[in-house]
């Protein structure tokens, strides 16, 4: 299979537009910025997306967009912001053209296909929760002129943060060998928000906070000890299912 940026460089050299697609919850982890930088370089049109807007705060959400230009926030799933998406894209789209392609990049699992889905109005492009499923470009039309295309989840093949990928839910938590270390790291960016959904008391202790969630799920070994690695694989699995929201 071609590595990320044989991939990358392919999308840019086909599309007149490029969309990176961010994920509201971590809107700069899931920026790559020596791919904005490629997109620029080649003088195409670089759109911001920011998927799952209804999992984060409104105001941390308008900070970014005023970073960000031009940027649209959207939640593919409950069908938010997919027509102001559409026009932004008319509004670039150089009229000259019978035929438009957006690129659509991002890390896996920031919603891409769902995004896809909700501008074609169906499931033109496959969607699945588990992170990398779609794997080759795929052109969808949207309209009579424009046009998507798609792209495999992948990221560089040089970022090894196993904790970057449990957060960004960039890899399946599923695949995460080391759960419990993931999830420390994950509690100390929002222990707030996790302690919250779970019920628990909010400690300052991340490794004392697990073995808390870990009893509260009901997550115990022989004898009653807190069997935090399988607690911590649920709670990755929430996380990366956005059951838990950003406050």
């Amino acid at each position: 299979m071609k590595n990320f940026w044989d991939i990358v460089n392919d999308v840019i050299g086909q599309s007149d537009i490029v969309m990176e697609i961010l994920d509201a919850r971590f809107v700069e982890e899931t920026r790559n910025k020596e791919l904005e930088d490629r997109i620029r370089a080649k003088g195409k049109k670089l759109i911001f997306v920011i998927n799952k807007c209804d999992l984060a705060e409104k105001g941390v959400l308008e900070k970014k967009k005023r970073e960000l230009n031009p940027c649209v926030f959207v939640s593919a799933i409950k069908r938010f912001g997919i027509t102001m998406l559409l026009h932004e894209i008319q509004r670039h789209a150089d009229k000259s053209k019978e035929r438009v392609v957006v690129g659509v990049v991002g890390y896996p699992n920031t919603g891409k296909s769902s995004v896809i889905n909700a501008l074609k109005g169906r499931a033109s492009a496959p969607v699945s929760p588990q992170s990398g499923f779609t794997k080759a470009l795929q052109l969808i039309r949207i309209t009579s002129r424009i046009y998507l295309l798609d792209t495999p989840g992948v990221y560089s093949y040089m970022e090894k943060d196993a904790a970057k990928h449990a957060l960004i839910s960039s890899m399946d938590f599923s695949r995460i060998k080391d759960p419990e270390s993931a999830v420390i790291s994950l509690l100390e960016y929002n222990r707030k928000a996790i302690a919250s959904h779970y019920g628990v008391k909010e400690l300052k202790d991340s490794e004392a906070l697990l073995v808390e969630i870990a009893v509260k799920m009901n997550k115990v070994k022989k004898g009653g000890v807190p069997d935090t690695k399988l607690a911590a694989q649920m709670l990755l699995k929430d996380w990366q299912r956005g059951k838990i929201r950003i406050i």
